[in-house]
């Protein structure tokens, strides 16, 4: 039975954020907000209100390793894994305005959110501030549309011209939001039960299956993104995503969680640091050329291998752990550092000259 709650609450979620991100999505386009502004917003925030709906619960069931697990993890695998894959089915072309403002607010976001944690806990100022600042970014991209939206080509907004109804769109987002709240109790519940089972800590079960788990409707849309041609908005669902993760659903889990959501050493530690990493690798790959490439997707994708199987030695303390830990800290980080540097001094000589 655990099981079977398990993989249904899982489908609920994505069932749920499929109807959640189709009514909301021509609704705003019904609204004449603009392609870019409906990807980073709309599309992204959306296709993460499982991670909002699962945190939400597990903070409310003293589940807090999972509620921040959750959020770290699922920006990770967002990152790596996501556009890992994308970029090895076809390379994904990145919007200017991501490489110049939402990528880097993405990285400031993620050191924001070490800063937070140094007290090992989020409380309900912590989550007022983020929720502040989703309000204000969301309020800058509505901006944004007046100027981008003369510019705008007529696919997206002419999408929903069909005969479809505001009462459908809107049974989509009430039905969605139903169905991701069902969703998410037998998702976290199934979770618990495992890590239970298995002698996990519940921080581990929300940085891999759980992160994996809510993300999957982020790995749905920017694959058929890329598969569509459609590549830049690839990019900007993971980016708008992660952002949304942060401000949002950390901002409103600090805020309705009754003691708000203690961060253990090992999520400040390292899984943060690491979360932060991340986000600055991304920088420079979409820096390059304005693409990722595939042998850059193939880094990515093989960098969320190696960390999970990090994850998973450091929970069984395999003989193997300290070997590991090694071998990246002293020659996959460094070279993957110092081709990245190269790659990107050769990209600004490159701008510079043409």
């Amino acid at each position: 039975m655990t099981i079977i709650g398990f993989v249904a609450g899982l489908v609920l979620l994505i069932v749920g954020a499929e109807g959640l991100v189709r009514g909301a999505s021509r609704l705003a386009a019904r609204m004449g907000i603009s392609s870019l502004i409906i990807g980073l917003t709309v599309v992204a925030f959306g296709t993460s209100s499982p991670e909002l709906a699962v945190s939400i619960k597990s903070a409310l069931a003293d589940q807090a390793g999972i509620a921040i697990g959750n959020v770290v993890g699922s920006n990770i695998f967002n990152v790596l894994f996501i556009l890992g894959v994308s970029a090895l089915i076809v390379p994904l072309i990145v919007a200017q305005q991501l490489v110049r403002f939402d990528i880097p607010l993405m990285i400031l976001l993620s050191v924001v959110l070490m800063l937070l944690v140094l007290d090992r806990h989020i409380g309900f100022l912590d989550g007022l501030l983020l929720v502040a600042g989703l309000v204000a970014y969301t309020a800058f991209l509505l901006y944004q549309n007046r100027r981008v939206k003369a510019e705008e080509a007529t696919g997206t907004q002419e999408a929903p011209a069909t005969e479809t109804h505001w009462a459908l769109n809107l049974g989509l987002v009430v039905g969605g939001l139903a169905l991701l709240v069902l969703g998410s109790r037998w998702f976290v519940d199934g979770a618990i039960a495992f890590a239970a089972y298995l002698g996990v800590s519940d921080q581990i079960i929300g940085l891999t299956i759980v992160a994996a788990g809510t993300s999957l409707p982020e790995v749905v849309t920017s694959i058929i993104a890329a598969l569509r041609g459609e590549r830049d908005i690839a990019v900007g669902n993971v980016v708008g995503s992660n952002i949304f993760n942060i401000m949002g659903v950390l901002g409103l889990t600090g805020l309705l969680a009754p003691s708000g959501i203690a961060v253990s050493e090992a999520m400040v530690g390292f899984d943060i640091p690491v979360m932060i990493a991340v986000a600055l690798a991304c920088l420079p790959i979409c820096f390059t050329g304005g693409v990722i490439s595939r042998w850059e997707g193939g880094v990515l994708l093989a960098y969320y291998v190696a960390y999970t199987l990090y994850l998973i030695l450091a929970a069984s303390q395999h003989d193997a752990l300290s070997g590991f830990s090694t071998a990246m800290l002293y020659f996959v980080l460094p070279i993957t550092a110092l081709t990245l540097i190269v790659l990107s001094y050769q990209e600004t000589r490159r701008r510079k000259l043409s």
